[in-house]
């Protein structure tokens, strides 16, 4: 039976939903599965780490680890894979996963594959990634005894149906990096929800033109509770940060509900929304490549269908 080890995405005391898909598929494909979780004050959290879909649960909570530092991170996802004996660690999408994976591969000789939407067990292990922009998938086999996997964002679904038993291992704390310290974790302030913790995201192009049509889309985002996102090409004009940047070169999503406002769909902005569940484009050309992947669409200017769109959601919500 495999053994796999998957990494718990905790953001401000927070367990995030990837943890749990990641660990509903390790048990739908029949392995061992553990979890384990690094931070500061993280303790309480191991009964719905257990939960989650987790039968072992290693948890480094120390003081040391309040700011994240990709070094003493991969230290103890290195210690929690060796007590566990696991053939597979699973990351879900993050900056900081991305950081810390290729250390934890490094270290343990394992094979390290990244923006995985797929999983087999068999003779060997083999793994599906979109490649070139999304044009082809890639069936990589790992002939590595060992495999260090980052899953691409809303991959696997999560099973509520599942659940794990609580058998908690505390790891030592890890030592600190003395290469690289780190002072400070500089936020967003802006209060807004966090494009990879939305179930809806809202995100506008260059079919808003100005600030003026960029604060409308805004509005119809603040509407819905949504994340608010846009193309490159507003980043580009300087209308929106970069951290607001989905596609192939910002940020990877996959929410139940992708609003796509005044956004042609350059293959590069699909690399990073295709994968939601539900795709709406508002867009004033017919040919727009958006309208390809879309689940509903809407022809027109988008100054004149955002204020519809809003008046129709205020009717609905009062």
């Amino acid at each position: 039976m495999a053994k796999i080890l998957v990494v718990a995405d905790i953001k401000q005391g927070v367990l995030k939903s990837s943890t749990t898909e990641l660990l509903s598929k390790a048990r739908a494909l029949g392995a061992e599965t553990a979890v384990v979780a690094m931070g500061s004050g993280i303790a309480p959290l191991a009964p719905e780490l257990a939960k989650a879909g987790s039968d072992t649960q290693y948890i480094a909570d120390d003081a040391s680890l309040e700011l994240f530092s990709a070094g003493p991170y991969a230290a103890a996802v290195v210690d929690a894979a060796g007590q566990f004996g696991a053939d597979m660690v699973w990351f879900g999408f993050s900056e900081s996963s991305k950081a810390v994976a290729p250390r934890v591969a490094a270290q343990l000789d394992a094979a390290c594959a990244t923006e995985i939407t797929d999983v087999t067990l068999g003779d060997t292990v083999e793994v599906i990634r979109p490649a070139i922009t999304n044009k082809v998938l890639q069936r990589v086999k790992i002939n590595t005894d060992r495999l260090v996997a980052v899953v691409r964002a809303g991959a696997f679904e999560a099973d509520e149906g599942i659940t794990g038993s609580e058998n908690v291992v505390q790891l030592a704390a890890p030592a600190p990096d003395t290469k690289a310290v780190v002072r400070e974790i500089v936020s967003d302030t802006s209060g807004e929800i966090d494009l990879g913790d939305a179930d809806i995201v809202v995100s506008v192009g260059r079919g808003a033109r100005n600030e003026a049509g960029v604060e409308l889309v805004h509005e119809l985002a603040k509407d819905l509770d949504a994340a608010f996102g846009s193309s490159r090409a507003m980043v580009d004009a300087g209308f929106m940060p970069h951290n607001k940047q989905v596609g192939q070169t910002g940020r990877i999503v996959a929410p139940s509900l992708y609003m796509a406002i005044g956004i042609s769909g350059a293959i590069q902005h699909l690399a990073g929304m295709n994968g939601s569940k539900v795709i709406m484009a508002v867009n004033k050309d017919p040919e727009a490549p958006i309208f390809n992947v879309a689940d509903y669409g809407i022809v027109g200017d988008l100054f004149e269908v955002v204020p519809i769109l809003r008046e129709e959601i205020q009717k609905v919500r009062s």
